[in-house]
Formats: structure tokens, sequence, C-alpha cells
């Protein structure tokens, strides 16, 4: 097919990049993608239409691009040639923070400074991740006048803050960082931090839409997010992270979806970042602040003359005791679940087969979500009126605004009852997808632990098929966009992809597979190395894996890495490992990720031998070429198999209809983990690695060879547990 003339426009500024480039090399692979690139956003509508009957020209493009192919370029200059030249803008999202950093501060840099017609780009981030400094100042000891603004004020039960901070502590932590954002040492973003601190530390300070009262609020001129947020609207390049798109769907952060080129990179996180995002919980047992908040909306909403507060008391009243005749009945009904201990997912929980809620809890429920929806109204007005009063008396604001926060400090958990209150009372799942996605019940489940002297009883609710869910809310009002990733294929195909994206069956959908320019048959050995132990034997699998580990590292002689899939495999390698060996290891778990990998450089540059002992969170996303990471060593296939709630909740539904949920969910999400942690060892041209895997089910069960298919075309050589070359069968 053609290359319209804008598409061909777009594809000449991304040619003449390469060309300005110092570097260049031709890289069909990446040419190739580009093409995809200008094609796919060239003519899409963007917009409103003049035709309110006419339908939109939508394109979506899923492309999986191989290590080496230089994705963001391929993506950035077309992309970014396109929108300037249809006077809209570019929105990047990505899973991490470091992708995020890497095109901010490397990549849209050099190219802004390449491309003939100049652009401007930001980095935005949610909320939460900047300061509010009128929480700040009132935290680290605030102003006379701020003494009497929060009088019901109280620390929050149950170890609100981390046990081993004092009182004093505190104080001085919120001092010190109210000191260096006075000085200017500190911008307020969470991120600069020299030790970001935990999360029950930072969320008393961290901005939040329900409190924030915007240019209203006494300090906004001073505020680091809104700051942040004038640079995004100037930019014609904003980069994000797919947290803050799905969060932001529907607000004013983000450019509308439907009027820009969206670009997921990292999209292979798209599925799960989205099931996080639409679940709910909500706290049954402490409910402090439910009278807390109703003393504040009543003193509050009595000032302003709010008549709806006239009910708050009667029904934040009903709303305690709903909430922890709940608390008693869940404990009434799972007590033997979750009195149990704690495990390797989290908090002792009980599910719910089939979403189904017992008939003791479905009358209390619905109380539970009238009482509250009720009770939000009265806030919402209160809020409301505060809002208006704040516009109308700018000499007051100071004091208003922190009456603003006040209520918006507590209102998110009375909004968090509501949505799972909701989600727990709803039976089926989305009705407007394929006929094998409706009907679906949603995950719901309730957990126990102790929190210093206070039991504490949660209800969780969520989707269970990501794909409806982006279906819904992200899909129904894209245009344009381009998901790429070095793994989008599973076991050679991209059908679980696109299953789990919600683009299955989307007719403005097409795939394109972009091969890495590696030689991997010449660069790289992939070696399945068998153990006497059968993997289901864990003790007896490790204690093979660790011999032969062993035997394998001794013949390292620069950087390696070796991946565990359990804190107990990895605890049995390192016991195991004789002194020499244990000089030169470098374990995950003792020591910060920054540190580890800085460590680990200097030992290999100074011409040493560094071997990093990591968990699967070291699989991905690491960039160790050259000699750095010359073997790696994969201890077990890295199966996560669906225990958690919302993949039981999944699996059981597969079954129920009559699907297999080991086939169609553990094999090809192993395949794409498979394919990351493999990927680890060939970073560039030049690189020459061996990648080892100890589990012999590679080679000997049917699902093995579905995941050899998804791996990089690697010489592949067959060791038998002694570590002797076996001839292919």
């Amino acid at each position: 097919m053609s290359l319209s003339t804008l598409a061909q426009a777009a594809l000449q500024a991304f040619d003449n990049v390469v060309a300005a480039s110092g570097d260049f090399r031709v890289r069909p692979g990446q040419h190739l993608m580009a093409e995809q690139v200008a094609r796919t956003f060239a003519d899409v509508t963007l917009g409103k239409l003049e035709d309110e009957d006419a339908e939109p020209v939508r394109s979506i493009a899923v492309i999986q691009a191989g290590t080496g192919v230089g994705k963001s370029l391929a993506y950035c200059a077309p992309a970014i040639a396109l929108a300037l030249s249809r006077n809209t803008r570019v929105l990047i999202s990505t899973a991490t923070v470091a992708l995020q950093e890497q095109l901010v501060n490397k990549d849209l840099p050099l190219l802004a400074a390449q491309m003939p017609q100049p652009f401007r780009f930001a980095l935005a981030k949610g909320r939460g991740r900047y300061v509010c400094k009128l929480k700040l100042n009132r935290l680290a000891g605030g102003t006379p006048e701020d003494d009497d603004l929060f009088p019901d004020e109280e620390p929050e039960p149950a170890a609100r803050f981390s046990a081993h901070l004092t009182t004093e502590a505190r104080l001085q932590f919120y001092a010190g960082m109210a000191r260096d954002l006075a000085s200017g040492a500190w911008g307020g973003d969470r991120d600069t931090l020299a030790a970001p601190p935990e999360a029950e530390l930072w969320g008393p300070v961290a901005a939040d839409a329900r409190s924030c009262t915007g240019k209203h609020c006494p300090v906004f001129s001073e505020c680091t997010y809104y700051d942040r947020r004038k640079e995004l609207v100037g930019a014609q390049v904003i980069v994000a992270n797919h947290d803050l798109l799905l969060s932001s769907l529907g607000s004013r952060l983000l450019p509308d979806l439907d009027n820009c080129l969206l670009v997921l990179d990292e999209g292979h996180h798209l599925p799960a970042t989205a099931l996080e995002q639409f679940a709910c919980t909500m706290d049954l047992s402490r409910t402090n602040w439910v009278d807390k908040l109703a003393t504040r909306v009543v003193r509050i909403g009595g000032l302003l003359a709010v008549s709806e507060v006239a009910d708050v008391y009667r029904l934040s009243s009903q709303l305690k005791q709903t909430l922890l005749d709940l608390s008693r009945l869940v404990m009434d009904l799972y007590g033997e679940q979750l009195n149990a201990p704690k495990g390797a997912w989290g908090p002792a929980r009980a599910r719910l087969p089939q979403g189904q809620l017992p008939a003791a809890l479905d009358e209390p429920l619905r109380l539970l979500l009238v009482t509250a929806e009720s009770y939000l109204a009265c806030v919402s007005a209160v809020a409301k009126a505060l809002r208006a009063e704040i516009r109308d008396k700018p000499e007051e604001a100071r004091r208003l605004s922190t009456l603003y926060a006040q209520i918006g400090m507590l209102a998110p958990r009375l909004e968090d009852v509501v949505s799972t209150a909701q989600l727990l009372l709803h039976d089926a799942g989305p009705q407007d997808g394929p006929a094998t996605e409706r009907s679906v019940p949603a995950a719901k489940w309730f957990t126990c632990e102790v929190v210093g002297d206070f039991i504490v009883v949660k209800a969780h609710a969520s989707p269970i098929l990501p794909g409806a869910t982006l279906r819904s809310h992200l899909w129904s009002v894209v245009r344009g966009a381009v998901v790429t990733s070095a793994t989008l294929t599973s076991c050679g195909q991209f059908d679980f992809f696109l299953r789990e994206s919600g683009l299955q069956g989307d007719p403005a959908a097409v795939t394109l597979e972009v091969s890495s320019p590696f030689d991997f048959a010449a660069q790289g050995r992939f070696i399945t190395s068998e153990t006497a132990a059968d993997p289901k034997d864990a003790a007896g699998f490790n204690a093979d894996v660790a011999r032969s580990l062993i035997r394998d590292l001794r013949e390292v002689r620069h950087g390696a890495l070796a991946l565990f899939t359990s804190r107990e495999q990895l605890r049995v390698a390192v016991e195991a490992l004789p002194g020499e060996l244990r000089d030169v290891v470098l374990v995950q778990t003792e020591l910060p990720r920054a540190v580890l990998l800085a460590r680990h450089r200097e030992r290999v540059e100074a011409g040493g031998v560094s071997i990093i002992f990591g968990m699967q969170s070291f699989g991905e996303g690491l960039d160790l070429p050259g000699q750095l990471c010359e073997s790696v060593f994969i201890a077990k296939l890295p199966f996560a198999p669906p225990d958690d709630p919302v993949g039981e909740a999944r699996a059981e539904w597969l079954r129920a209809v009559g699907r297999d949920p080991f086939s169609e969910l553990v094999v090809p999400a192993t395949a794409i983990r498979l394919a990351q942690w493999a990927g680890r060892a060939i970073r560039t041209e030049t690189d020459r690695a061996f990648v080892y895997c100890y589990d012999r089910r590679l080679t000997r069960t049917s699902y093995g060879k579905r995941l050899m298919q998804g791996l990089p075309p690697f010489t592949v050589v067959r060791h038998d547990a002694r570590g002797r070359e076996v001839a292919p069968t």
C-alpha cells in the first residue's frame, strides 16, 4: 500500500534525522517501523467532526521491535513531524521511570536539535509525585494562623507512619523538607529527593486533587505541580506513563486522546496497569475517619450555611455502624481463612468463588452504598460551596483553602467506599464486548492482617479482563495510536497481547514484527541444561540447580547475571557458593539496586569478575552491554501461576466456560517473561553471550517447545545433568 503525502513527508523527516546523526547506520527494521508509524498517524481523523453522524478514521499499530532496532527514534521522528504539520501533539506513555528519563533527558533533546522545525517537550507526572506546600508547612510547624484550622486533626491510628519513626523524627523530616523547598535546594518533586520517602511519610504532604483549590490556593504561585503543568501547555510532545494515562482519562491534565497522536512504549505492561488502575479497596474496620470527616463537613458547612449538612451526623453514624457490621460478618463467614498466617502473596485472604456474594452480605452492602452515596453528596455540596467562597473572597483564600484541604484529605476514603461497594454488588462484567466476555464476574475478596494494635479487615474488587477494561475506557476514545515493545508476541504470535490489550478484533488495529538487527545465532548460544530432579520437587530441584550453577559460574570471565524465581531458590544458591565464587557474587536482596549495579560495573571495568544474583525484577529493563553481561543463567522457567485473587478469579471463569487457563494465560505470559530474561544477554551488535536455562521442561514438554518459539533465534545447545553437550534429537 502506497503512503499518503503526509506519511511520505513524515518518513522523509525520519530519514533526514537518521542521515544527520553522527552514528549513521542503515537499520532496515528501524526504517520499516518508522514507515508504519507514519502510515498509522497520517490519515486518522483528529478532533471534532464537522458531520456529527460521520465515523472518524481510526488507526492503531501494534509493533514488536526487537532489541537494537532503535524504536524511540522510529516512532518519535515521524510522529513529531506529523504532529507539527497537523497542528496537534504527541503523547508518549511508558511503563518505567527509566524510559521516561531517557526520552526527556537524551532522545528528545537530540531529536530537537536535528529536526528543522523546533518543538518543545515536557515530562508529565501525577499530582501525587509533587509536594503540597500548604500541607508541608502545617506538618513542619506551619504559621500561627494555621493553629486553629485543624483542631480535630489527630494521627491516624494503627501505625499510619513507619513504626521506626517517632513523632519527633517525623517533625524533623518534614521540617528539613520544608527548609530545602524554601531554599531552592529541592524543587518539590518526590523523585528528585536523595532518598525518596516511604508512602506513609510522603502521603500526608503529597499534592492531591481532592484537597487542592488550584489558583485559589494562597501558595499557588509557589506550587511545583502547577509550575510543571504550565510546561505541558506549550509542549508539542508530552512524556507520561501508563498509570497517569489511565488515571487521567476524562480529565484535562493530558491532551484529549481523540485529538493527539498516542505512542504506548513498553506496551506489554498496559494490561496489568489497567487491572491495577480499576481495582477498588475499602477498609471495613478502621472507621475513625468517618466521624472526623463528619465533624469537618458540619463545621465548615455551618460556616457557609449549606443546608445539606443537617443530615451528615446521621449518615456518618449509619455508615460507621454498617462498616463495622460488615467487618464482623466477614470474620464470621471467612474467619478460618482470614486468620491464616500471612502468605507470600500478602495478608490472609478469602476470595468469593465466581464473584458471588453470600446472601448475608448483600443487604448490608446495599445499605452501605446508599448511605455512602448520600454522605458523599453532602460532602460534595460543602466542597462546591467552599470553591465558590474561595472564588468570591480572595482575601480569605488561605483560610478557606485550608478548610477545603481538610475535607479533601478524607473524602477519598468515602469515594473508595462507594466505588468498592458498587463493584462488589455488580454481578456481571462488560455487556458491550465480544460474546465471550459478557457476564464476566468481577474478582471479589477480603483480607485480614494485624497492623499495630488493630485487626484490619478490607474488602476488594477488581475487573478480571484487562482487554475489556481497556476497550471500554481507552480504545473507545483513541483515534491514532502506536503500541510498541520488544516483547509483544508470545510463542511467536500477537494473539495473547491483542486479547489482553483489548485490540483483538478491532478493525483499526494492525500488527508488525520488526526483527532485531542482531545476529543471535552467531552472537549467542542458548544452553538448555538438564537437572536430575523434577522442577516440581522444589528442594531437590533447587539443590540440583545450585550444583549446576556453581559448575557453570566457574566459566564466567567478566560479567554475568543469574535470575531466580523465588527467594528460597536464591537463598539455596547463595549458601551453596564456595568462597571464591561468593566473593564475586552481588545479591539483589543485600544491596540497593543502584549501589549493586554501580559496584558490578566497577568490578568488570577493573578487569575482574562480577556476577549478579537477582530476582524477577532484574529480568527486565536491565541494560548491561558487552562484558557487563556475557552470560545469563535462568534457574527456572519464570512461571507466574494465577494465584493472586484476580488471576484466580480469571482462571476460575475460564475453566467455567470450557477454556484452559494454563494454556491461555500462564504459558503466553511465561513466554514473554522468558524472552525478556534471555534478552538481557545480547544488547549490541558486538555482544557475545551465553544463556543457560536449567529447567528441563523447556525441552521435554509441548508447552516448552511453544516457549522456545518466542525466544530470539539463538544457536541452541543441549546439556545433560553433568554439563556435557548432547547431540540434538
